[in-house]
């Protein structure tokens, strides 16, 4: 008898672990209010609102950000876009991975990146925050420079002491249009991660 509780206990450890597995948090940086949507700094928020558009999913606000829930191949995927602004968004991040109980590597963090060429994405376990805030504010938070982050490359095309406004602004015309391109690849990336896993998705996407 005893044997038989012990082995159903065992059997709904294994189950709750493997349903925690498969669900994940997908955190898009970026500032609230519209003369904010189309900069560069709101990346991550912009492939967050074209995933969830694909099948007409809509962010409800939540404490500490916008939230959705995309399924996927049996996976859980919550959407979340901070509303603390870019400097506090590890608050927000700390709060849901708790909340919903999702281990730290089942985090993502999407941020724009003006080391990469504009429209290159590149998926990273570590690594330094790079001198951008919400990812500085995300390992303050999290106490830990080791979480999963996919950087999405915005370009460096400003003079001396312009970097304010030149990730403040608004996408080029040229940019603009090869945007949808772009937020298709990295929404396919967000999916490959999610099903086929680190290794096999930095294999797939860096770089590309």
């Amino acid at each position: 008898m005893f044997s038989t509780i012990r082995s159903l206990f065992l059997k709904n450890k294994k189950e709750i672990h493997e349903d925690l597995m498969k669900k994940f948090l997908v955190v898009g940086l970026g500032n609230i209010g519209p003369k904010y949507v189309n900069t560069r700094h709101n990346i991550g928020f912009k492939i967050l609102d074209t995933m969830a558009d694909e099948v007409s999913l809509s962010f409800e606000t939540e404490k500490l950000g916008d939230l959705t829930t995309y399924r996927f191949k049996g996976r859980t995927i919550l959407l979340l876009k901070p509303n603390t602004y870019m400097n506090l968004s590890g608050k927000a991040v700390r709060y849901w991975l708790t909340k919903e109980k999702i281990p730290l590597e089942n985090l993502l963090i999407i941020t724009d990146d003006i080391n990469l060429p504009f429209g290159t994405i590149r998926l990273k376990t570590k690594g330094s925050a790079g001198g951008h805030n919400g990812l500085k504010d995300v390992e303050l938070k999290l106490n830990t420079s080791t979480y999963n982050r996919f950087r999405f490359g915005v370009g460096a095309e400003f003079g001396k002491g312009r970097q304010v406004d030149y990730v403040l602004g608004e996408w080029s015309s040229e940019e603009q249009n090869a945007l949808p391109e772009r937020l298709d690849k990295g929404i396919a990336l967000i999916k490959s991660y999610v099903t086929a896993g680190l290794a096999n998705t930095m294999s797939a996407f860096n770089g590309k």
